[in-house]
């Protein structure tokens, strides 16, 4: 059988310039045009492309060059545009690291890196420390505070399609992050894919809402700069809340938005004014479980594609219809891109059939820093190409193709699973448990609760010396792991369940109750009728039976997208309108009820009072 791929025109990259000179080019046409927009201020295209060309010179100096990886550690802001931009001219390639992530992490990923030249924020300035690698201060906009002294400029060397662009790291399976190697020429694939799939043109409006250190960060920033449209940046705390940010995306008039999938199906329940500008937003990095509703005055785009093989590797627009009651697919291949759905035998499997999804093509990482062996056994020689050196990249994702030409994702083949749109392998989560004093072996899984959303659980069997309360367990975990690691249920177990050839049997291990939860207190229990129903909705959120009433929903791994949806139950169940602000302010389930209760009470004196105010308006009559 015939395998099945995209066979659509790719572009010449003999004709195609390196995104920093696309950005120069817009800066030279259209010097005062607004490039980037943050805080309440803009930075125009001359702006940007002087910034980054000062920050270049320090950078060519300082010995950056072909291959070398620059850190870029900065929050979502200019300073992280321009790091990356000045990266590109100094003919090197960047490293983005979240400075939201654990200060031992970030030390990790820069010495797994290798490191030549550390960029930074003002205030991030201290939080990685290399000795002997040079450090670059600069402020949320990209102007140089400190510098070490060099000597001069330095003619900067004529990069080449084949050489490194980017490095972002990934959840290991084997208990270590992975760095995938990203070149210029897979890069300029998916930024020309972009922007004719999209048509994007210098008035399209963008957003950059993505993290950090998340590879989608990379597709909303450089498509856009490259063919001078503007891109926002909004308030850390407004992405977290849908009806704030629906409410950013309209008064921005932005035109084009990536929303992770989790916070796009919260958005797509809200009601959107026709008058909107937003005409496209794209979603992935998780399972979309929602076709949009009818009347949307947008088009929603669904897009797939590991870290592996740049950002995107299908893409394709989901319909309001569902009649078939599946979940919404995948899209088809981009350009240049070959989709392979095989079987245990490396053979194409007939359309409808399940098989392995593997992906071929420009978009293919080179593979794994530092990691030959890892390397070649994720990334395989393409069977089904003439030339020589094709390879494909083994997602481990189970897919089949649809009737259409659509591709359908099944599930995954191992333990590797999404938290927040975040790839995590539950595996570097438990090397790094069980180094815990007080852990003998532990096992993470993830569940899913009644929600639908996936949940971490630490499974723990505790040594002799005694049993570790959650909390000690979290705050040890959150030293080295960024939060979206760290489970929000620990469990104790005896000894874990084995299967008859000595293997841990992963399908016993018991779901959290009441009695093997961990705790870091005795159990109450809800009192009332409203905490009880308030603990139902926070327990099918947080996936646990029961939650105890003075437990802190943000330690119980609570976070702002989960704050939304709570919000949103509350205002379903008790009629009631809340803040994700009163969430922070009473995060524990009896503190919350309260203030819902002191809601309920508002509401009613205010109904009472409406009804004596119609009476007294119609007896006057």
């Amino acid at each position: 059988m015939q395998p099945r791929f995209s066979a659509e025109s790719s572009p010449n990259f003999a004709s195609v310039d390196f995104i920093d000179n696309m950005v120069a080019s817009q800066a030279a046409v259209r010097p005062n045009s607004v490039a980037l927009v943050y805080a309440g201020r803009s930075l125009s295209y001359k702006e940007l492309n002087d910034r980054a060309g000062a920050l270049a010179e320090v950078l060519l100096a300082l010995g950056v060059g072909p291959e070398a990886l620059v850190g870029v550690c900065a929050r979502r802001s200019p300073a992280l545009v321009v790091g990356a931009l000045a990266v590109w001219k100094a003919a090197g390639a960047y490293l983005p690291l979240d400075p939201l992530n654990p200060t031992a992490r970030l030390a990790t990923l820069s010495e797994d890196a290798q490191i030549a030249v550390l960029v930074t924020g003002s205030d991030q300035e201290h939080k990685i420390r290399r000795p002997g690698c040079p450090v670059v201060v600069l402020d949320d906009y990209g102007l140089i505070k400190c510098a070490p002294h060099h000597s001069g400029f330095v003619d900067a060397p004529v990069g080449q399609s084949k050489e490194l662009a980017y490095v972002i790291y990934t959840s290991g399976s084997t208990g270590e992050p992975n760095g995938v190697e990203i070149t210029h020429k897979s890069l300029l694939n998916l930024v020309s894919w972009h922007q004719m799939a999209f048509q994007l043109t210098s008035a399209d409006r963008a957003s950059q809402i993505a993290s950090v250190g998340f590879d989608a960060a990379v597709w909303e920033i450089w498509p856009y700069l490259a063919v001078g449209a503007s891109v926002h940046i909004p308030d850390e705390q407004l992405i977290h809340d849908p009806e704030s940010l629906r409410n950013w995306l309209i008064s921005e008039g932005i035109t084009i938005s990536f929303v992770p999938t989790a916070m796009a199906e919260l958005l797509l329940s809200l009601d959107w004014p026709i008058q909107t500008g937003l005409r496209i937003m794209l979603t992935g990095a998780d399972t979309l479980r929602r076709n949009p509703p009818e009347g949307l005055p947008f088009q929603l785009i669904n897009n797939y594609g590991p870290t592996e093989c740049t950002v995107v590797a299908t893409s394709g627009p989901v319909l309001a219809d569902n009649s078939n009651r599946l979940l919404p697919h995948i899209g088809s291949p981009i350009f240049n891109t070959r989709a392979y759905i095989l079987d245990e035998a490396g053979q194409p499997v007939a359309p409808g059939t399940e098989g392995e999804l593997y992906i071929g093509g420009a978009g293919v990482a080179r593979g794994y820093r530092n990691r030959p062996q890892m390397t070649a056994k994720r990334f395989v020689p393409d069977p089904f190409v003439e030339r020589a050196g094709g390879r494909l990249f083994k997602t481990g994702d189970v897919a089949k193709w649809l009737p259409d030409g659509q591709i359908a994702f099944v599930r995954r083949m191992d333990d590797q699973t999404k938290v927040r749109g975040f790839r995590v392998e539950p595996n570097e989560i438990a090397a790094v448990l069980n180094r815990h004093p007080r852990v003998l072996q532990s096992l993470v899984q993830a569940r899913q609760a009644a929600s639908g959303d996936r949940h971490l659980v630490g499974y723990v069997v505790p040594t002799p010396e005694g049993t570790p309360t959650p909390s000690e367990l979290r705050e040890f975990l959150q030293v080295s792991l960024p939060d979206y690691m760290v489970p929000e249920t620990f469990v104790k177990l005896e000894s874990m369940p084995l299967s008859v050839n000595g293997k841990i049997d992963r399908a016993e291990l018991p779901a959290p109750s009441e009695s093997n939860t961990l705790r870091d207190r005795t159990f109450t229990a809800p009192r009332n009728e409203l905490e009880r129903t308030l603990g139902r909705i926070l327990g099918n959120l947080l996936g646990t039976e029961q939650v105890d009433v003075e437990e802190n929903f943000f330690a119980l791994g609570g976070h702002s997208l989960l704050g939304a949806q709570l919000i949103a139950r509350v205002r379903r169940e008790f009629g009631v309108e809340m803040s994700l602000r009163v969430l922070f302010e009473a995060p524990t389930l009896a503190a919350l009820s309260k203030e819902i209760a002191l809601l309920l009470a508002s509401k009613n004196e205010q109904n009472n009072g409406d009804e004596f105010r119609c009476v007294g308006v119609c007896c006057e009559g």
